[in-house]
């Protein structure tokens, strides 16, 4: 059956004026899409990826961006081919929305906080389809029953800061589908989900795609995703498409060095490695030229297998040493209602009952989705949330007993890594002064000049450049500020870190620099880690042991290898079938079993 054309997009060029002039951030890109076809979208941050894809709602903001050069052609089903790039605002609005939808990346900030979430699918829906409020209402209800919302009816009442993420991500899923689109973008719409709400998401933006016959263009940067979802695969690099082809041959036969780097640097589940592959594995740049290193994939894991062998020997090191962290029977419990007294008669038990222990050198991995308590008992560890009862031992001294004195000393010892690093830094003050600060709290070394030099000499430890010491926060990308935040918890030579999700939002290339950062300095400090992850792909790579945590309990608990090769439990198995696995056998299984569109 021959594929109807829905899109073109031919030698787009859009540029955004800065002070040196224009900067292309889509460089004469073009690529086309076919009815009942997901086509995915992947490089990291800065390949130009959701700038297409805002190109093509004609969202690009002017000044300081424009559409400079080129055509958007949408073939409707009437058999017109409309140039986007030439309509009026008003003549825009008339698709936008109705016929070529959009999932932004972040649903928090694309939802309206004074407007219910039914409030805001039932507008789109009253304008575009022309329906009066009740009938609207109606329909918002069945587009919630259909992304699978729990209790349709609250969440139509509910407004966004009453949902969870991958919530608030459903309520957007049904807002863009709500209108029957032929197009649907769905830029970045999983990133920082737990891997089960995302392989729901995944299933379900499948599951619409067929029903209505609509076509998708699915904005990532990693390609485990776009194996789950996608017929035919664009990789973007610095505005540029560097390679397309049919999902199965990118995965089997990359051409482009940097698509290799994409494949190669997401953790493997089935081996350990010693390190990831990052991109200066298989490309470098001299004078704006990509030179290509001749490296295969399969060369660059096997280059980083670490031997069973190697890893028994390390477990049998950190079991027969020393303990650096007890904690027993834990409780960390918040009250959810109060009766007319202001007395506790429900309480949110986020952690309940908790014991485990973490040798010295060792990586403790602490995975579970959100909700399941895992955070909180990491701030809880370090007293920055409060225990109800229970014991945290650091070195036999328990942390719940010490007086305000006693806990600031021992905070030079342990540290945290926040999600975040934009929120956890202050953005009046430079990183120099920002990673500073801890010293000069504690009075570490003798003067401002010699902390300035260990200041910069952290700097170069996690890859920085001494020159940035004066520059702010937002001069940065997120995965340079992730870096700033380990400089800044390395400032007081810890021995005990918690990393809370801290490589969630990256790029899988920025992500793969930043795990084999926080791997080197482990071994060069001997520090001890908890890391803290919903991506239990990145827990295992990263842990010696792994905790599965649910509903503020542990649900198992033992060497990272042995639970993923063999979980007890069918929570744990949930949490491994969810991981997008990328193989190629899995990608040949969902293409056989692809049902024809036209």
């Amino acid at each position: 059956m021959e594929k109807k054309l829905l899109l073109e997009v031919k030698n787009l060029v859009t540029e955004f004026k800065t002070d040196d002039g224009y900067v292309k951030a889509v460089n004469d890109v073009s690529f086309t899409l076919y009815r009942g076809e997901t086509i995915g979208i992947v490089g990291e941050s800065g390949s130009g990826k959701s700038v297409t894809s805002l190109s093509i709602m004609r969202l690009i903001p002017n000044p300081p961006g424009r559409i400079a050069s080129g055509q958007i052609i949408y073939h409707t089903k009437d058999g017109k081919q409309i140039d986007l790039t030439k309509l009026s605002e008003e003549d825009m609005r008339k698709y936008r929305g109705n016929e070529i939808s959009m999932i932004f990346q972040e649903p928090m900030t694309s939802l309206n906080p004074v407007f219910t979430c039914g409030d805001q699918v039932a507008e789109a829906i009253m304008l575009h389809q022309k329906k009066t409020k009740k009938e609207a209402n109606e329909i918002t209800l069945k587009m919630f029953e259909k992304v699978k919302l729990p209790n349709p009816q609250r969440v139509l009442d509910a407004y966004p800061h009453q949902l969870s993420g991958g919530q608030k991500q459903r309520v957007m899923i049904a807002m863009a589908m709500s209108c029957n689109p032929n197009i649907l973008i769905a830029d970045e719409p999983t990133t920082a989900l737990d891997v089960t709400v995302q392989a729901t998401i995944l299933d379900l933006m499948n599951q619409l795609r067929n029903e209505i016959e609509s076509s998708v263009i699915f904005i990532t940067h990693d390609l485990g995703v776009i194996a789950e979802i996608a017929d035919r695969v664009i990789v973007m690099y610095k505005g540029k498409i560097v390679e397309q082809g049919a999902v199965l041959d990118i995965f089997s036969d990359p051409k482009h060095p940097y698509t290799k780097s994409l494949l190669a640097c997401r953790p493997p589940l089935k081996i350990r490695l010693r390190k990831l592959p990052t991109v200066v594995d298989f490309m470098r740049e001299e004078n704006g030229q990509i030179i290509e290193l001749p490296t295969s994939v399969s060369e660059a894991i096997n280059a980083q297998v670490i031997s069973k062998a190697e890893t028994d020997a390390r477990r049998e090191r950190l079991l027969t040493g020393k303990t650096l962290l007890e904690v027993k029977n834990l409780k960390t419990w918040f009250p959810s209602k109060k009766n007319f007294f202001g007395k506790t008669t429900d309480w949110v038990k986020a952690v309940d009952d908790v014991s485990f222990n973490v040798q010295e050198g060792e990586t403790l991995g602490l995975v579970g989705e959100s909700g399941c308590g895992k955070t909180t008992l990491g701030r809880t560890i370090l007293r920055l949330a409060p225990a109800e009862s229970g014991e945290i031992l650091f070195e036999g001294k328990n942390l719940l007993d010490m007086n305000a004195s006693d806990l600031k000393d021992m905070r030079r010892h342990m540290q945290i890594i926040f999600q975040d690093p934009y929120s956890s830094l202050n953005p009046r003050m430079t990183i120099g002064n920002a990673i500073q600060e801890p010293m000069s709290v504690h009075g570490i070394y003798e003067n401002e000049k010699v902390r300035k030099e260990k200041v910069i000499e952290l700097l170069e430890k996690v890859n920085m450049k001494p020159e940035q010491y004066s520059r702010y926060p937002h001069e940065f990308s997120g995965g340079q500020r992730q870096r700033i935040c380990i400089a800044r918890a390395l400032a007081l030579n810890p021995r005990f870190i918690i990393c809370d999700e801290s490589v969630s939002a990256l790029d899988v290339s920025v992500q793969a620099q930043v795990l084999n950062l926080l791997i080197h300095l482990r071994e060069e400090f001997k520090f001890t880690y908890i890391f803290i992850s919903h991506d239990l792909s990145v827990v295992k790579f990263m842990s010696d042991r792994m905790v599965v945590m649910n509903k503020g309990k542990i649900e198992e608990m033992g060497a990272a290898d042995e639970i993923y090769n063999n979980p007890q439990q069918d929570y744990t198995k949930r949490l491994i079938n969810a991981i997008p696995k990328g193989e190629l056998e899995h990608i040949r299984q969902r293409i056989t079993n692809l049902q024809p569109t036209i």
